[in-house]
């Protein structure tokens, strides 16, 4: 990505090519009225001015042919209007001005980019990979999976991989915001990105560089970087009575007075670059703003949806509960026993991606069964799983999903927390494991914090039973549920919500539909994730419900910066240009008075990135994970079959 920092100066001549220029032009002119050449230094001052407002004046005629009303023509009649009184000093500045709105652009977007620039500088570069008693430096680049890699203490870990030894910590403040140490077990994915902790620890890469979590989360500050808010626009919707006001008042100053040299000086007053600088810096400092919490917004549009949610949805399993399912009970019909369904089901479930696969598999290894090899398996997405195994053929996942073999399986009685998988063994019904997957603690509060923020309907679109989705919205206060709907479903039902804008929130592969198809889709948990944080306009690192609330907040008060930076701007120009109506600023004068509101405009921006102090609640889960001392179990999260 293309850095915004304000470059060297011979970088900086090529970039601002016209800067420079109007600074050369300006020193010329100043040596000629040094020298008592008035008349050459005002011919070249005005010849260069007014070749610049041509050149502006073209570009705008484009502009209007295109249906897109701007505010150079403010500028340009600025520049006319004070060659043609003789204030060609003004006119220089006025120019200077303009050329320069870019180059301050850039420097306040760099200031307003830091979190995103700092996750680009960082990312890994070179790995140590273990070959027989060796330790080989390579490129991170050059790891391929399988590779066994070696990360030394405080070192950047290249690429996602399984933790080979038996603990370690890992510091994932840079993708996920949280500044406490996460321990990781053997077994366990570390991810991209993450610094080891104080000892030198063997992972086995899973990923690529480019496959790693790490370099997702690049691409999607690559792509929120190279974004434009409509709201960057809504200085046009201004343009156009901010530009009759002004030349109205610069006439009616010229009328009143009989001096066409007011009309110059109300003019210089009115000159846009608060208008067209402000509403970029205050977006990129609000994603700014947002990735140091760990939320990574792909644009200024999504910064501008979220500060106007009016109705939030949300998926079940993995999103408002836990996606930490264990087994609480097996129900066995005859002539299976409790042992012989879950072995059965295990086998099946090791074909399975779902992480209800992997708690079933859990649970099988628990109570020491062996799993079986399939001859054939298919997974059905957000349905099931199918297997041959000893010659019999195995279902297991939702209740319809067994049904339509011809199988008529019993509903299965739930509590609240708890889901079934169901069993079909040759085309009968074979029983029923069930699992609880419990409230996330912060839940409630992240509920609470939204309604607080204004988003005044919740509601929740799960593909999970009736039954297991109703006593989970009762728990949490969500009187709209609709359940077992498919993918395609849950895009209907959230493209026939009411209350607009809508926010969808939701994990895992068969979310990224509808994460798509809302006005705002946020992907919980980017980990394990890829496709649903794809589609999704934002990506939450971390799995953390209440950051949902926390990137609401940050919308808002981003998009209240963006405005008062506006209106500030056009508020200070018509009280100046009031004064100088009555010629209490001269054209020169007033020219400088105009760069202190660009100043001024720029500085209210910036208050975007840092917010009002105010962080939404956290629940016991947060709590009990920093008294122990972990960012979260890393586990992926679950997408509700």
């Amino acid at each position: 990505m293309r850095s915004r920092k304000i470059p060297r100066i011979p970088d900086a001549v090529r970039r601002y090519p016209l800067v420079f220029a109007t600074l050369l032009i300006g020193l010329a002119v100043l040596a000629l009225l040094a020298v008592d050449a008035g008349t050459a230094a005002a011919w070249t001052a005005s010849l260069y001015a007014g070749a610049v407002a041509l050149q502006t004046a073209a570009g705008m005629v484009r502009n209007i042919r295109a249906g897109k009303w701007g505010l150079d023509i403010l500028a340009v009649i600025a520049i006319l209007s004070t060659i043609a009184v003789g204030e060609y000093l003004a006119a220089l500045i006025i120019v200077l001005m303009l050329s320069g709105g870019e180059a301050l652009e850039d420097y306040a977007a760099g200031r307003a980019r830091s979190e995103l620039d700092a996750l680009l500088e960082r990312a890994p570069q070179q790995a140590h990979r273990l070959e027989a008693d060796a330790v080989v430096d390579l490129a991170a680049t050059d790891v391929r999976p399988g590779d066994i890699l070696l990360v030394r203490p405080a070192e950047l870990v290249p690429v996602d991989g399984i933790l080979l030894d038996p603990a370690a910590e890992f510091d994932e403040s840079s993708l996920t915001g949280e500044s406490l140490p996460a321990l990781r077990s053997a077994g366990e994915t570390v991810l991209s990105g993450s610094v080891n902790g104080t000892a030198a620890v063997r992972i086995r890469a899973t990923a690529t560089t480019a496959d790693s979590q790490y370099q997702r989360i690049v691409a999607l500050v690559q792509e929120a970087a190279a974004s434009r808010a409509p709201l960057v626009r809504l200085a046009d919707r201004y343009a156009l009575p901010f530009t009759g006001l002004s030349l109205l008042t610069a006439g009616a100053a010229w009328l009143a007075s009989g001096d066409p040299g007011r009309f110059a000086e109300v003019l210089v007053l009115a000159t846009p670059c608060p208008l067209l600088i402000a509403a970029p810096v205050a977006f990129m400092g609000g994603m700014s703003r947002a990735a140091r919490h760990g939320i990574i917004v792909k644009g200024g549009a999504t910064l501008e949806q979220l500060a106007r949610i009016r109705t939030a949805a949300f998926d079940k399993t993995g999103t408002l509960t836990s996606g930490r399912p264990e087994l609480v009970a097996v129900h066995p019909q005859p002539p299976f026993t409790e042992d012989e369904l879950l072995a059965l089901a295990a086998s099946a479930e090791q074909y399975s991606s779902h992480v209800l696969a992997a708690a079933v598999q859990s649970a099988a290894a628990a109570r020491g069964l062996t799993l079986l090899p399939a001859h054939y398996a298919s997974e059905a997405a957000t349905n099931g799983v199918e297997a041959l195994i000893g010659g019999r053929r195995i279902r297991v996942g939702k209740q319809r999903f067994i049904a339509a073999t011809g199988a008529a399986p019993a509903e299965q009685a739930l509590q609240p927390g708890e889901l079934a998988v169901y069993v079909g063994v040759e085309g009968s019904f074979a029983g029923t494991l069930v699992l609880s997957d419990t409230v996330r603690p912060n839940a409630a509060a992240t509920l609470t914090d939204l309604r607080r923020l204004g988003v005044r309907s919740m509601v929740m679109l799960t593909g999970d039973a009736a039954g297991t989705a109703h006593s989970v919205a009762q728990e949490l206060g969500i009187t709209q549920v609709s359940a077992g709907l498919l993918p395609a479903d849950k895009v209907r039902a959230v493209a026939a919500l009411p209350g607009r804008p809508v926010l969808m929130v939701g994990d895992g592969v068969n979310d990224a539909p509808v994460l798509a198809a809302a006005d705002v889709g946020i992907a919980m948990g980017a980990r394990g994730a890829t496709a649903a944080g794809e589609s999704a306009d934002a990506v939450i690192a971390a799995d953390d419900l209440s950051r949902v609330a926390v990137a609401v907040d940050i919308g808002q008060h981003t998009l209240r910066v963006a405005l008062q930076s506006i209106r500030l701007g056009i508020a200070l120009s018509l009280v100046l240009m009031l004064v100088a109506a009555f010629g209490y600023i001269p054209a020169v004068a007033g020219a400088l008075t105009q760069e202190l509101v660009d100043l001024a405009a720029i500085l209210n921006a910036l208050r975007a990135l840092h917010g009002p102090g105010h962080r939404p609640a956290r629940g016991a889960e947060r709590h009990k994970d920093r008294r122990a001392g972990i960012m979260g179990s890393g586990r992926r999260p679950v997408p509700g079959r």
